[in-house]
């Protein structure tokens, strides 16, 4: 399988990694310092499950060309329209399109740019991060990849995938038949967690010391109503996960939204935060804290930019 990475950053970095380790065909699409810093270090992964310093394959914008089976999209979601533009050039008829971006929104971009039929639905549950001197550090054991087709629960290019990561080692790779509920069920998790931290500019746990567990838990019943709307309920086991960390004292969850926007860096509220107030004013449902949490967003962006 020849698959195309966008960028060699943290998730995109390690998910290309590993599978360019297990010997699938992997080129990463990367800017020319980018490209030199590999040719000349190459791809180095530090990780609980073994580290690995890696030959890679790059091009770079100029020379891309098609004859990819699958393009891997990692970025961030205010990106998603330069990265679009970058991969026009690569994208043909047997491509497949793996996103692995925060929220929805980002469907009916690449549909509308490369059709509906080459765009898979995506999730990952990887923390990493890369450093000052470009090494990919995956931090935890959250190493779970999602892809499946959105109007159908099996293909011969989702085996074909399966396949190609299965020999990776240090991720969990998956083809799932309900990958639009997973992708529902992680919003509603990350929307609740994102508007709460962000609002309340704390992670988890100083939220519930604080006496906020109600508000968590009213944001995360919020968010499940209107996923059922969609035709996505949650399910009670779900819901329980989710209750529990949401009202633990101790936890330090801190959603990197919150991360980016206490850091003076770019974050991704509008592609998040924005898609939920819209679908919930849409459904007729209330959006007091939405519309709050988006002018937190909105203020911080005019501050940063300033």
């Amino acid at each position: 399988m020849r698959c195309l990475v966008l960028g060699a950053g943290a998730v995109g970095g390690y998910v290309g990694g590993r599978l360019a380790e297990a010997g699938a065909e992997v080129t990463f699409l990367v800017r020319p310092a980018r490209a030199a810093a590999l040719a000349a270090r190459g791809l180095r992964l530090r990780s609980p499950f073994g580290d690995a310093d890696l030959p890679v394959r790059t091009v770079t914008a100029e020379a891309l060309g098609p004859g990819h089976d699958l393009v891997l999209l990692a970025c961030k979601a205010y990106d998603l329209d330069a990265a679009i533009a970058a991969l026009r050039p690569a994208v043909d008829g047997r491509t497949a399109i793996l996103p692995v971006l925060n929220g929805l929104s980002h469907l009916a971009a690449l549909d509308a740019a490369f059709g509906r039929a080459a765009v898979l639905g995506g999730l990952a549950k990887i923390q990493a991060r890369l450093d000052e001197e470009g090494v990919v550090h995956h931090l935890n054991d959250w190493r779970w990849l999602g892809f499946g087709e959105r109007d159908a629960a099996d293909s011969p290019r989702l085996r074909a995938i399966a396949a190609a990561f299965a020999p990776c080692r240090g991720l969990v790779a998956e083809a799932v038949p309900d990958i639009a509920q997973r992708m529902w069920e992680k919003l509603v998790h990350l929307g609740t967690a994102a508007l709460g931290t962000v609002l309340m500019r704390a992670p988890v746990g100083a939220i519930v010391r604080a006496g906020g567990a109600p508000f968590l838990h009213a944001l995360l019943d919020r968010h499940a109503t209107l996923a059922a709307r969609q035709g996505h309920p949650m399910p009670e086991a779900f819901l329980a996960e989710y209750r529990a960390l949401f009202s633990d004292p101790a936890s330090a969850y801190a959603t990197s939204m919150l991360r980016d926007i206490e850091a003076g860096r770019r974050s991704e509220g509008e592609h998040v935060l924005g898609f939920l107030r819209e679908a919930l004013a849409a459904a007729g449902m209330e959006t007091g804290w939405h519309d709050l949490a988006l002018l937190h967003v909105r203020a911080q962006e005019q501050r940063r930019a300033g």
